[in-house]
């Protein structure tokens, strides 16, 4: 893009907008997970240590506490009141709902809040065939060594469901993991009484070796089991009457109708758990494809920088049909206040292997001495050319039209080439179908931390992502920073266009367009220095991100074209659409339901599936390295890269694809340079010897 171009300013607005996204997104992951895992309340009920009091333990299972102490009832003989616990249940629920209407008989239904929640219909038929309701908490936890707030929480939320459901409010609650009354001791007991104080009747059940025709409150589940067992009571003609508790107790129902303003409370539960529902499902859903997916993406990234090793390239120089390439080279370096590290970039390609060449140095407009450098440098096949500030596109097109050779080389200011790298970059233009090369570019800086995390995205993503382009001949970006091209190609194609901020990826998918095929060598190693500020990163990623995004959108037609130029485009732009654009996009959630499966879903279950992904991602890197002869020792950084690193990465593509929609253009943002892409002033990499002859600025 022309630095003369009306630009905006990039948007701020769609942050607030992001966290306000993302809050809410929480906030429901939260509230599903709350209301429908068990959390601390799901610990199993401890072994009986403390007795009741002797004046509750009569027997009977109806308790109520009151000023004098503890009031127990109990049915009178020949009436049995069913209860049943849990659900309502989807399969069994109806299934006894009609085994009691063919039986003439009434029964009170225990159920948990969270079943409420996801089958309101079934409660509301419990409520219209006669029924009577009870709560049996919201998930079925242990209330006696539940925390005070989870223990209130689990009354409450179970009557809110019961006025979503069906406008109603009950006194009766069974505590869960209890059956009669004399198992509610110690911790358990001391939850009753406290539910009591809420203005619950306690009621339980009595011992299974109490006969029927004696009175009893007896407890089934909805379940096979529990269907079977109450069929067989409903046989027994020892009991002459089935009712409900209230019924038995020849008291009023223990369930009333509720306000307006609660029956609305508990419609917005309901719909807050069903929209939970839905997202959790769709996210984990979202999650296994996309970890699918990105597991799948880096074994065939593996696969393929195998083939592309083994390959030897068939058109490259080692093949006998084509001869080494000795033509001289053109290597065009547009700068821009570079005087930290021009010279050390002008004097390491001196000291190429390959002689003839001559290196065009085009001052974009700079305002430090970095013209004054290059002109310095006596050497007869250095020459240095200002022009006016007018973008890096424009600075390239000065140094082509300057041009003395066929062969062009495009080398980013910042760049240190290694001796044999210029040499080995032209080689596979010996075969007449190849129009450009892409170089092996590295990280020079990489001793602090945030340089560790872009040597090894250069080197497990870039580089990895390039061996793969070449094999499946789709390459999308030859870098700026080294990269090797045909004169007769670049003005073919116009030259280098400043309708896009990645004027090297719009560069490649046009000589793509244009018939030209591009290639990866990657024995041409060139390094480069990275953004040592977050600031710094942030600006270079937002660029490359919102360039690439224009240039797929430029060149978004060739996807519908045959032939070579169509077969790339729907292999790269698929690819940089479903792993570079929209798994970010999808990232931020990903994560947040990351961290709801850590909390409501199981922790070991959770650290089990991202371990299992972290190993596939060392395994990769590992690989990526020994393929780039790189020292193992940098995968300490990766775990900490997949927390840290990457989220940044994941809020970049946000915002670059919020201006693309919102339609702002970016200015050329340039980076502050500090001299330090030399391996020799960093750290060499494993096994290669120092170089000779390039001169530190």
């Amino acid at each position: 893009m022309s630095p003369h171009a009306d630009v905006r300013r990039p948007p701020r607005g769609h942050w607030l907008l992001l966290l306000l996204s993302l809050t809410v997104v929480a906030v429901t992951l939260v509230c599903e997970g709350w209301t429908t895992h068990q959390v601390d309340s799901a610990r199993a009920k401890q072994p009986c240590t403390r007795p009741i009091p002797r004046a509750a333990d009569d027997g009977k299972p109806v308790l109520r506490f009151g000023p004098s102490g503890v009031e127990t009832s109990g049915m009178p003989p020949g009436t049995a009141a069913l209860t049943f616990e849990g659900g309502p249940d989807p399969v069994w629920t109806p299934r006894l709902l009609d085994l009691l209407r063919r039986h003439h008989a009434r029964a009170t239904f225990f159920v948990h809040g969270n079943d409420v929640v996801r089958h309101p219909a079934l409660l509301r038929r419990i409520v219209r065939e006669g029924h009577e309701v009870g709560s049996y908490t919201y998930t079925g936890g242990d209330l006696g060594t539940a925390s005070p707030f989870r223990a209130r929480a689990e009354l409450a939320l179970t009557q809110t469901a019961l006025a979503g459901a069906a406008g109603i409010h009950t006194s009766l609650l069974r505590l869960p993991q209890t059956t009669a009354a004399d198992t509610l001791c110690g911790p358990e007991w001391q939850a009753a009484r406290r539910a009591e104080t809420q203005g619950y009747l306690v009621v339980a059940s009595d011992h299974p070796a109490r006969k029927p025709s004696q009175g009893v409150i007896t407890r089934y589940s909805h379940t096979d089991l529990g269907y079977h067992e109450a069929r067989a009571l409903l046989r027994d003609h020892r009991v002459t009457r089935f009712t409900t508790v209230s019924g038995g107790l020849g008291r009023p129902s223990f369930v009333s109708r509720v306000p307006a303003a609660q029956r609305v409370k508990g419609e917005g539960l309901i719909w807050s758990v069903r929209i939970g529902h839905v997202l959790t499902t769709v996210m984990a859903w979202t999650l296994a494809v996309a970890g699918s997916l990105g597991v799948l993406r880096l074994l065939l990234l593996s696969v393929f920088a195998r083939v592309h090793k083994r390959r030897v390239h068939t058109f490259r120089s080692g093949t006998p049909r084509l001869r080494p390439v000795a033509a001289p080279v053109t290597v065009l370096v547009p700068a821009y206040n570079e005087e930290a590290g021009i010279a050390s970039t002008v004097y390491s390609l001196l000291a190429s292997t390959h002689r003839q060449l001559e290196i065009i140095v085009v001052d974009d407009g700079s305002t430090d001495s970095t013209a004054r450098i290059a002109e310095a440098i006596a050497d007869p096949r250095v020459r240095a050319i200002r022009q006016p500030n007018s973008g890096k596109p424009q600075a390239l097109n000065t140094g082509l039209a300057h041009a003395r050779h066929d062969i062009v080389v495009m080398v980013d200011a910042d760049t240190i080439f290694e001796p044999e790298s210029l040499s080995r970059l032209v080689q596979p233009l010996a075969h007449p179908s190849v129009g450009a090369v892409s170089g092996n570019t590295k990280v020079g800086n990489r001793r602090h931390l945030l340089g560790k995390f872009q040597h090894l995205e250069y080197v497990n993503g870039f580089n990895l992502d390039r061996r793969t382009f070449d094999v499946l001949e789709c390459m999308a970006t030859v870098p700026g920073a080294i990269g090797a091209f045909r004169r007769d190609a670049l003005m073919g194609i116009g030259g280098v266009s400043d309708e896009t901020l990645a004027e090297d990826t719009d560069l490649t998918m046009a000589l793509w367009r244009a018939g030209w095929r591009v290639v990866y060598e990657e024995s041409a190693v060139a390094w480069t220095e990275v953004p040592s500020t977050l600031r710094q990163l942030w600006r270079q990623r937002y660029r490359w991100c919102y360039g690439t995004l224009q240039s797929m959108w430029k060149h978004r037609h060739s996807l519908t074209e045959i032939g070579p130029a169509g077969r790339f485009s729907r292999r790269a732009l698929s690819y940089l659409m479903v792993f570079q654009i929209l798994a970010p996009l999808c990232a931020p959630v990903m994560d947040l339901y990351a961290l709801y499966g850590v909390l409501f879903r199981g922790l070991v279950q959770s650290v089990a599936i991202w371990l299992g992904f972290l190993t596939v991602q060392m395994v990769t890197a590992a690989y990526a390295l020994r393929l780039d002869r790189e020292r193992l020792r940098t995968l300490w950084v990766l775990p900490l890269q997949l927390f840290v690193y990457r989220q940044l990465m994941y809020l970049v593509v946000v915002q670059s694809v919020i201006t693309a929609l919102l339609g702002t253009r970016l200015k050329w943002h340039s980076m502050h340079r500090s001299g330090t892409a030399d391996p020799l002033l960093q750290e060499p990499a494993a096994g290669r010897p120092p170089r000779e002859g390039v001169a530190s600025a």
